[in-house]
């Protein structure tokens, strides 16, 4: 498997992922402006989409769009829980976090990163985020992670998306929870591991 990505970006929780899976996998850098590859690829030709992350399989299928990504990996070590089984209450669960991280907190930082963004724009989404926070961190008062005890595909994607607020000078401090969070993450091997391999650590 090779996953596509951009050092620090959303791309960053699948790359999680497939390190915690234990499973073989190379990566490959875009340029995100030029949609260059690292080996001099079209990327554009690679994923129409022209956005990270994108999982290219060993028979050559790609997959795109990180909680789909991340699911997928999950499902290929069901040993690890990673991911609770399909067809269960948790996994729908699961997806309820992923998609709250994705449209919640993800989606609000668009503002920040995008050259077009209004002051207006980054008050508003600024605010979001705070009262999104203030609910994960209620959420995680005595868990250590999003579904309880076991790390999850949901917990490398929050991890991700927290590691943002540094960049946008949004102090995590008012929610202890998710300071512990973040750092509990971060210690993990394979979290270290790819922060090292992003250049990120």
């Amino acid at each position: 498997m090779k996953l596509f990505i951009k050092p620090g970006a959303c791309s960053l929780a699948s790359h999680i992922v497939l390190e915690e899976t234990g499973l073989p996998y190379t990566t490959e850098v875009v340029n995100l402006q030029t949609k260059q590859t690292a080996s001099g690829q079209d990327f554009w030709a690679i994923n129409p989409k022209g956005y990270v992350p994108a999982l290219q399989l060993d028979d050559g299928t790609l997959l795109t769009e990180g909680p789909a990504i991340v699911q997928y990996l999950a499902d290929q070590v069901p040993a690890k829980p990673l991911a609770p089984a399909n067809g269960t209450l948790a996994r729908y669960q699961l997806q309820g976090w992923l998609t709250f991280i994705g449209t919640e907190l993800h989606r609000n930082f668009g503002a920040f990163f995008n050259p077009a963004g209004t002051p207006e724009w980054k008050e508003v989404s600024r605010s979001n985020l705070q009262r999104r926070f203030a609910y994960v961190n209620d959420q995680l008062a005595g868990r250590d992670h999003l579904m309880g005890a076991d790390f999850s595909v949901a917990d490398a994607y929050l991890f991700t998306v927290l590691g943002w607020t540094g960049h946008i000078g949004l102090d995590l401090a008012p929610w202890p929870n998710l300071v512990a969070f973040r750092a509990r993450v971060a210690a993990r091997p394979a979290v270290q591991a790819v922060l090292k391999d992003e250049g990120l650590a």
